[in-house]
């Protein structure tokens, strides 16, 4: 059974509470908390958004395969007389080409839609895997910072690692964006 995290002064779970076998409170808290967000987002989903996402799910199912080998395979055995007691009403197949034409434009479109729902959740969790990291990043700087005001106090020699003077440095997300991009724009021709 799965931790439950206690809510802090602003609503937010706290990892207080016993976690299952094998999971720190932090890790169980985080993970009810992603579960949480995933199904808070899914209720908030438009009416429009469930369905693509439902159709997209089902075209991309074995039934729908099975369906489609059942339908199709009638249709082109009624129409090409393999079944002799009905008269075939599309020899040509041109109605079933037809009708496949439109259900791929329609599927097509559903698909995108439900691509885009989740790039949009995929930008999400890359703003908020950067936060974090840039946040450890921050907070790791400040503890190289504080282990060597202890150095200092134990009269540990550190002045000659060139290392540990870099590493003290916080990082500027938007000077890492601009060189990121600079070297972008350096690899792409024009």
């Amino acid at each position: 059974m799965g931790a439950t995290a206690a809510p802090d002064s602003k609503g937010y779970g706290t990892p207080t509470t016993p976690a299952a076998e094998g999971l720190s409170p932090a890790l169980a808290r985080n993970i009810e908390a992603l579960v949480a967000r995933r199904k808070r987002d899914a209720k908030s989903a438009s009416l429009e958004q469930r369905t693509a996402a439902a159709i997209s799910s089902f075209a991309g199912s074995m039934m729908f395969v099975y369906i489609h080998l059942v339908l199709f395979g009638a249709w082109i055995a009624l129409n090409l007389g393999i079944v002799t007691f009905i008269k075939p009403f599309d020899p040509s197949l041109v109605i079933l080409a037809m009708f496949a034409s439109v259900e791929a434009i329609f599927l097509s479109t559903f698909v995108l839609i439900n691509q885009n729902r989740m790039a949009a959740e995929d930008n999400a969790r890359a703003d908020l895997d950067l936060q974090v990291s840039l946040l450890n990043e921050h907070e790791t700087t400040k503890l190289i910072k504080l282990v060597e005001e202890i150095a200092k106090r134990l009269d540990v020699d550190t002045k000659g690692d060139d290392e540990l003077k870099e590493l003290k440095r916080d990082v500027a997300p938007e000077a890492v964006l601009d060189k990121i991009e600079e070297v972008g724009e350096r690899a792409t021709p024009s």
